[in-house]
């Protein structure tokens, strides 16, 4: 800044919490460093030094959100980026995911999060294509894509590339799952529709559940220490047993390795750790006699039955019809379970979605034939918060056939109280690794030759990742300035002339009209608005573009054009001899002086003959008082 001084991290809070009131856009969770580094770039574009001053440009030009947006949210990527990682992820994990499913018909399913415009959902859809054959990628794969950028989005959607964006896919493969199109090379229309695209935000947003795969490319770095936990935990969730999760290069799971175990280091495949209780502890359902239809086998029976009922954990048990047919003394006391329950269909009863949805891992359990675990279930009573984890295992009658599962319930609330009390005491070596990372990305500007030395330290000291992080980071942002002039340097050229051109034909046009000259769209919205219009009702061209004209506040009474516009509009009528149609209204000036306006209004028609809006010509005269 012309001051020698930085702006205030107050303002940047600031802009951050209008920006998420107003837009719906959070960025609160991303690095403070990146954050300041971008937003920069725009105060330095539109001329601005503090971040107060840059908050009222927002406000006066709206636009400048745009800009905003696409600055902070780089959205570089590239199909098949980094070929050596997607070659792993092939054999590690796709082809492992396609050969347990041989045979089943359950679905494939794959999340790609901040996909940006797609290349690397469809990179995706290419590989388990490879793998699978078109007729059974059709018929078993779906694969979801989501960003919080609108716009790309809707790039993703229409699946059409550039010629240089499909570099990196070999001729063979763009031959396959490529059809040329006027604007570029689209993907397979047939294979495209098992690939859907949604908004989505990785913090404020439920994760899409049941994956087999789980793909987020150098996403975790923009994000804080806080924030990349909470992430990888919703990961965690999302990912079915056998699941994989590919990062990018310059992220890493060895700080919450409690969560995930690497499968291939080198290339940021990791795979859900298995340490989930697996139920076979469960007791037995006491079998009724065959003699009474109504007691136990005798004593022997009668223990079973006693020791279910008095079980220090809470357990139930359901038929495979989804009946509840037993529940014992902890679980009728913590769950408020009546005698006229047992016998009633499961989903009746409150207990089968509170406090967690039990109803499909049921049906998993039964389905697979094998247990299911649900842990970190928040459980909020009047008493006090618990914490449970439920384990669902089935049962096997004497002949081996399925017939009910037993759930049973694990209050585990002093140990969440005591992994929240950990992580409390981890605040002071977490700030501080903030701080290291903040120091780390000021080692950017050095010399190009220490990036060899920071790759070879990397494997040593987890402290010195950030550094990694931020060299990603900053190569993002340039290869985003590089794509953006070239864009606007081939444009430039081409439409600066036609520009110039259009610009002094209109100004002549409109400075020749002798008749104040309002053009408006099909929505009423105001497009041109001449100087005589100006002189007449005291608003400038700036001040009514894209203002709706019922909206403006002029001497004009606006409401008596609103028919004449639509009847335009939508009709296109003129008066019975063909000519505008006219009317004569009483007005006030810019000065507040009475006039008698003359109006002819007139649809504006494209060369189709199509109505794209309305044309209006005002003459005023002076009313004698």
């Amino acid at each position: 800044m012309s001051d020698g001084h930085e702006p205030s991290d107050e303002g940047l809070e600031e802009l951050l919490e209008f920006l998420r009131e107003h837009r719906g856009f959070d960025f609160t969770s991303y690095k403070r460093p990146t954050l300041r580094r971008r937003v920069a770039r725009r105060m330095s574009d539109v001329r601005v030094e503090t971040y107060e001053a840059y908050l009222d440009h927002l406000q006066v030009h709206p636009e400048e959100f745009v800009a905003l947006f696409n600055t902070i949210l780089i959205n570089v990527t590239e199909f098949f980026r980094d070929p050596d990682a997607w070659a792993s992820l092939a054999d590690v994990a796709i082809d492992p995911i396609v050969s347990s499913r041989t045979g089943s018909t359950q679905p494939i399913r794959v999340w790609t999060p901040a996909c940006s415009s797609g290349q690397e959902t469809y990179s995706v859809a290419i590989l388990f294509a490879e793998a699978m054959g078109d007729d059974e990628f059709r018929s078993r794969v779906k694969i979801y894509g989501t960003d919080v950028d609108e716009e790309d989005l809707d790039r993703a959607r229409r699946g059409v590339y550039h010629e240089q964006e499909l570099e990196n896919v070999s001729p063979d493969l763009r031959e396959r799952y490529f059809e040329d199109v006027d604007d570029g090379f689209a993907f397979r229309k047939d294979l495209r529709r098992s690939v859907i695209f949604g908004r989505h935000d990785l913090l404020q947003d439920a994760p899409i559940g049941r994956l087999d795969l789980l793909t987020c490319r150098n996403t975790l770095m923009y994000f804080n220490t806080e924030a990349q936990k909470e992430i990888l935990r919703r990961f965690h969730f999302a990912l079915r047993e056998g699941g994989y999760l590919f990062l990018g290069q310059s992220e890493t799971l060895l700080t919450y390795s409690e969560l995930y175990e690497p499968v291939d280091l080198r290339h940021r495949i990791f795979a859900p750790a298995s340490d989930a209780p697996n139920g076979s502890g469960l007791p037995a359902v006491p079998r009724r006699s065959t003699n009474t239809g109504d007691h136990t086998d005798g004593p022997r029976g009668e223990v079973v039955v006693a020791a279910f009922a008095a079980a220090p954990n809470p357990q139930i048990v359901i038929t495979d019809a989804r009946v509840l047919l037993a529940a014992n003394d902890a679980a009728r006391k913590l769950f408020g379970i009546r005698p006229s329950d047992l016998g009633r269909p499961f989903h009746d009863l409150e207990l089968s979605y509170r406090p967690v949805e039990l109803r499909s891992v049921i049906d998993a359990a039964l389905e697979d034939r094998e247990p299911k675990g649900v842990t970190g279930v928040r459980w909020e009573t009047a008493e006090q918060t618990r914490w449970l984890e439920v384990d669902v295992a089935p049962l096997n009658g004497p002949n081996g056939a399925t017939v009910g599962v037993s759930v049973a319930f694990r209050d585990v609330s002093r140990r969440q109280r005591l992994e929240d009390e950990l992580e409390t005491r981890q605040n002071e070596l977490e700030t501080a690794y903030e701080e290291l990372q903040s120091t780390n990305e000021e080692l950017e500007t050095t010399n190009e030759e220490l990036q060899s030395t920071i790759e070879e330290l990397e494997t040593t000291n987890e402290e010195l990742q950030s550094s990694n992080t931020e060299l990603e980071t900053m190569n993002e942002e340039l290869r985003s300035a590089n794509d953006e002039l070239a864009s606007m340097n081939e444009a430039l050229h081409e439409r600066t002339q036609e520009l110039d051109e259009s610009n002094a034909y209109l100004r002549s046009i409109l400075s020749s009209l002798g008749s104040a000259a309002v053009v408006v769209d099909r929505e009423l919205t105001v497009r041109l608005w001449n100087d005589r219009a100006t002189e007449l009702w005291g608003l400038r061209p700036d001040e009514v573009a894209g203002v709706h004209f019922m909206n403006l506040e002029i001497g004009l009474p606006v409401t008596e054009l609103r028919e004449p516009m639509l009847s335009a509009l939508h009709d296109g009528d003129r008066s019975d001899d063909g000519d505008p149609l006219e009317l004569e209204i009483q007005a006030r000036d810019r000065v507040g002086r009475a006039v008698r306006c003359q109006v002819r209004c007139s649809p504006l028609v494209s060369d189709g003959e199509d109505v794209r809006g309305v044309i209006l010509l005002m003459d005023a005269e002076a009313v004698d008082a």
